[in-house]
């Protein structure tokens, strides 16, 4: 968790990202597949979904950082990565996340926030074109979206088994529970 602090703004930016990259994989603390694919909400989501989504995005970003064209494939892989097929796996999804953030930090960290970009369209807002901004921008709409998938990925592991981002957190870090906070443990092992 980012604690209160002097950063400079890269470095604030890095510290919000990376605590919302965390608790989207927090998430998915001791799942199984099917629990990883299961949507019991009235959405489409899934955790492994939101896993797969999220480190699209950030290969997406390094890639491009690193002066890669983006992929051909972009649009439909974009929906690809919004569900878990037949043949994913918690696990192969967790190692493509696990991959894809470190690159991504470390190019959100050698950011000039300043200079131009431009983003790409989104029709569901009715923004058909490509519009230029800076890459402060997009960055901060990384920690809007992130922000948004973890609190979706919380919702959803509620729904599954109970667990809670504060419990499954000290899970996760092997931290000791306290008068507010228990670490989460699978039914019927505690």
């Amino acid at each position: 968790m980012l604690k209160p602090d002097t950063y400079t703004e890269s470095a604030a930016l890095v510290g919000y990202l990376d605590d919302q990259l965390q608790a989207l994989r927090t998430a998915a603390h001791g799942l199984t597949d099917e629990q990883a694919r299961a949507t019991p909400l009235r959405s489409a989501l899934s955790i492994g979904a939101l896993l797969k989504h999220v480190a699209s995005i950030c290969e997406a970003y390094a890639d491009a950082a690193a002066g890669l064209p983006p992929r051909d494939d972009r649009f439909e892989a974009y929906f690809e990565n919004l569900q878990m097929l037949p043949g994913d796996t918690l696990e192969a999804v967790r190692e493509r996340f696990d991959a894809a953030v470190p690159p991504y930090l470390a190019a959100v960290a050698a950011a000039d926030l300043d200079a131009e970009t431009l983003e790409d369209p989104a029709p569901w807002f009715g923004l058909t074109e490509r519009m230029p901004a800076n890459k402060r921008f997009r960055l901060l709409h990384h920690v809007e979206e992130f922000a948004r998938h973890a609190g979706h990925a919380d919702i959803i592991r509620e729904e599954l088994d109970g667990a809670t981002a504060g419990s499954l957190l000290l899970a996760v870090q092997g931290l000791p529970g306290n008068a507010f906070l228990q670490p989460w443990t699978p039914l019927g092992d505690a």
